[in-house]
């Protein structure tokens, strides 16, 4: 893995699979992550602030400043996935709260101060980890602040994989379709490329049972505090989608931005519909019937072994080489077998 330090905003809406990444990004050696901001999506702003503030507790970097953002979409109803995260949006694990740490600049302030043309601090990229309101709202007033992104990872979006909360649409690009229409229209208006982190590829990435077992029997205490976060996602897709594990779609797209072999995919010009039973779908010419030049990179091909060890690692701060096969991830085969989910019994095929 290159080892070059890449500065990085991350933008989330925590949110289960994003505290993971949050996790996951600051046991990273290759990021430095400059700041958090906060939208409304998987759960509400303000409870996103709440527990963005536990994670960095729990993580020992208090020091990282926090912006809250946008508390609805551009022009749509705000529809939150807490039927899906908890009702505390943090898995039911009722965390105590982190008094304090309050910032009186808004989200798109910071990020106005951040990227707009002329302002220094070096390059510096963004992770967006929820619906793209906030950047939206930046490019919507500053367009050109894009080109002071070097890279721009997006966790959502689909190509040929089904949709998680319609056939068709992933849930960040559904919930604010109007936000991540205009992201990618600017992105296709000055030349950049936004890196599609959809479910094609993080449908791949699923903690089962016995992954979460393992990281319990290395660190007890780390295992202790993701199966608390992880227990209702587990629930919940067994419930919704009878997977036998939790899919944790946003870690992989702080993987991909700090290993880009990591994934593969396709450049293309893709644009979001925002309207009617399409909401939020990515429509991706990867046949070149428009003609027009690639604004984004879709990803479509991953490893979910490699992830994993990388996750592993990362966590427990210990050397991949240290990691002894993975339960469940042999290449190129799937698993089989009886197990139990909370007492269930369920046939894997």
């Amino acid at each position: 893995m290159d080892q070059k330090i890449q500065k990085v905003v991350i933008d989330c809406d925590p949110g289960i699979d994003d505290s993971l990444a949050l996790m996951l990004a600051l046991s990273m050696e290759e990021i430095q992550v400059e700041a958090i901001t906060i939208v409304c999506g998987n759960s509400p702003a303000d409870m996103g602030f709440s527990n963005t503030k536990k994670i960095l507790k729990h993580m020992g970097r208090l020091d990282i400043p926090i912006y809250v953002g946008a508390e609805r979409p551009l022009k749509r109803d705000y529809v939150n996935a807490l039927d899906t995260h908890g009702a505390d949006g943090l898995g039911e694990s009722f965390l105590p709260e982190v008094p304090g740490y309050e910032n009186s600049m808004t989200a798109q302030e910071f990020l106005k101060k951040r990227f707009v043309p002329g302002q220094e601090g070096g390059p510096c990229s963004v992770i967006a980890l929820g619906p793209m309101t906030n950047l939206a709202r930046l490019l919507s007033d500053c367009p050109e602040a894009i080109l002071s992104m070097d890279r721009i990872v997006s966790m959502g979006g689909s190509f040929k994989s089904h949709g998680n909360c319609s056939p068709v649409a992933e849930y960040n690009y559904w919930a604010d379709p109007d936000a991540a229409a205009l992201v990618y229209e600017t992105a296709a208006l000055y030349g950049k490329k936004i890196e599609m982190t959809g479910l094609d590829v993080t449908r791949q990435i699923v903690l089962t049972p016995d992954l979460l077992a393992y990281l319990k029997r290395l660190d007890p205490e780390l295992g202790s505090f993701v199966s608390a976060i992880t227990k209702f996602y587990f629930d919940f897709h067994w419930e919704w989608e009878h997977l036998i594990g939790c899919v944790i779609n946003d870690p992989l797209a702080v993987v991909h931005f700090a290993d880009p072999g990591l994934c593969r995919g396709f450049e293309a010009y893709t644009a979001v519909e925002t309207e009617g039973i399409s909401r939020g779908q990515t429509v991706v010419d990867s046949m070149g019937f428009y003609r027009k030049a690639p604004n984004a990179l879709i990803l479509t091909e991953t490893d979910p072994e490699r992830f994993f060890r990388l996750f592993f690692s990362r966590l427990l701060k210990c050397r991949e080489e240290g990691l002894d096969l993975i339960p469940g991830l042999a290449a190129g085969s799937r698993m089989t077998g009886t197990v139990f989910l909370h007492g269930k019994e369920a046939q894997l095929r």
